[in-house]
C-alpha cells in the first residue's frame, strides 16, 4: 500500500484527524509544526536531506533581586 499525502484532497485542513497520523505516530517535535513548517520539511526530505526536527528548549529564567538599599533612609 503506498499513502502519498501530497495527493490528498483535504492536505492540512484534516490531516490532523487523519488515521495515517495514528499509523505513524509522528515524534512529539513535531506536533506543534504548522503546516507550513512541515511542508519544508517534506521538501527537504524529497530532495534528499537528512531531517531532524530539534525541539527548542526554554531559556532558563533568571530571577531578579532588587539591589540592597543599605544606608538609605526614607522619612
Amino acid at each position: 500500500m503506498l499513502i502519498d499525502c501530497s495527493s490528498c484532497a483535504v492536505r492540512g485542513a484534516a490531516c490532523r484527524g487523519c488515521f495515517v497520523n495514528a499509523l505513524l505516530d509522528a515524534p512529539a517535535e513535531i506536533e506543534g509544526l504548522d503546516a507550513d513548517e512541515l511542508r519544508a520539511i517534506e521538501v527537504f526530505a524529497r530532495a534528499g536531506f537528512e531531517v531532524e526536527v530539534v525541539s527548542a528548549q526554554p531559556a532558563a529564567l533568571r530571577m531578579v533581586r532588587p539591589r540592597s538599599r543599605s544606608g538609605f533612609r526614607v522619612a
